[in-house]
């Protein structure tokens, strides 16, 4: 993140972003939320500067220890770095920077007790330091504690009002406990803060999304995806905004940049060929169709969607295999058994017709909402 944070606070930073992680089992569903999911995780996205760990004027920061430290990191080995870093403030035990330096490698090998203490003792030898909320902040965080990191948050914005990784995580934190309002003011202020942070604006999508103002999560999105040229997943998730706000040719131009740079992607295949098919591209939106449907097979809209551009293009037999697929993925959906019915009046099947006329009249009216899905 574009923060210029030292080490010791980007450590906290990385733990206070929260990316849900995509469900293990669970039917593909493209809402944008789980388009997300898929950024990288936070310690791929922060980058350290171990010189700049702590202040020049300390003399924990020249002990060979931190470097130390910084080696077992890179090497993924959190445990020698937590105990090569309690080494540090027993030589160091006025050390505040020694004191946060463990504090957050503490927490990140869950040992929240110690991350707490130490936190704190840094706090009684440098008391205006605001690194220590967000540490304070962050070993309630990484728990589950929303509400009571936010305190601690406050504090940190207050010392740091030009800090954007603050109010990022402040945002996060009251979305995560309803405060919906509190939590688009305070994305807003991030994304001022640092416009060309991506992480920024995509925490601010989700707060506006939190709301219900689609347009205001486009935008977000749109600029997200503007400073991040090159993510298939934010290219998609602009396409999806469209799609909610049933703009579905404007979709178009951010799908296909997105299937392009994840052309393994069954969902954007999915809703690139759904776009495609509504606009009246039905050739482009067979082959698109075709595509998600072999890398996501149990993802029932794309069956559906399938059907509906076979039937368009008079192919009445794959369209019916189509539908009978999606009617399997999603039996409780009218519009497929609709659909399935029709593709089988066009075959002269009318027994079959009449009993998925049947099926679909047991069945409440789909959702408008759920056209693209």
């Amino acid at each position: 993140m574009l923060l210029r944070l030292s080490y010791a606070t980007k450590l906290l930073a990385a733990s206070l972003i929260f990316v849900s992680a995509t469900a293990q089992g669970q039917q593909p569903d493209p809402t944008i939320d789980r388009l997300l999911s898929k950024l990288p995780p936070p310690e791929k996205i922060v980058k350290p500067a171990p010189s700049s760990a702590m202040q020049s004027a300390d003399p924990a920061g020249r002990d060979p220890l931190v470097q130390g430290i910084f080696t077992a990191l890179k090497g993924g080995n959190g445990n020698r770095a937590y105990s090569l870093a309690r080494q540090l403030t027993e030589r160091h035990p006025r050390s505040a920077g020694a004191f946060i330096l463990r504090g957050a490698i503490a927490s990140a090998v869950q040992q929240f007790n110690d991350a707490r203490t130490s936190y704190k003792t840094a706090a009684s030898l440098q008391p205006n330091l605001s690194a220590t909320h967000l540490g304070l902040a962050q070993v309630e965080a990484v728990q589950g504690r929303a509400a009571a990191a936010i305190p601690h948050l406050q504090r940190y914005v207050k010392m740091e009002p030009n800090a954007a990784v603050g109010w990022f995580a402040l945002s996060d934190c009251a979305q995560r406990v309803g405060r919906k309002a509190e939590s688009v003011t305070y994305a807003r202020k991030a994304a001022a803060l640092a416009p060309s942070d991506a992480l920024a604006w995509v925490q601010l999508a989700r707060a506006e999304r939190a709301v219900g103002n689609q347009e205001g999560t486009l935008k977000a999105l749109t600029r997200a995806a503007d400073v991040s040229p090159d993510s298939g997943v934010m290219l998609a998730s602009v396409g999806y905004s469209y799609i909610n706000l049933n703009r579905i040719s404007q979709a178009i131009p951010p799908l296909t940049r997105a299937a392009r740079l994840m052309p393994n992607d069954g969902l954007v295949h999915a809703q690139l060929g759904y776009c495609l098919q509504q606009t009246g591209q039905v050739g482009a939106a067979v082959t698109h169709l075709r595509k998600g449907a072999s890398l996501s097979p149990q993802y029932g809209m794309v069956w559906e969607h399938l059907g509906v551009a076979y039937a368009k293009q008079g192919k009445q037999r794959d369209a019916a295999k189509a539908f009978e697929r999606a009617t399997k993925l999603m039996p409780a959906y009218r519009p497929s058994w609709e659909h399935l019915a029709q593709s089988y009046r066009a075959l002269g099947q009318s027994a079959e017709a009449a009993r998925a006329d049947a099926r679909a009249r047991s069945l409440p009216a789909a959702r408008s909402n759920l056209a693209g899905r």
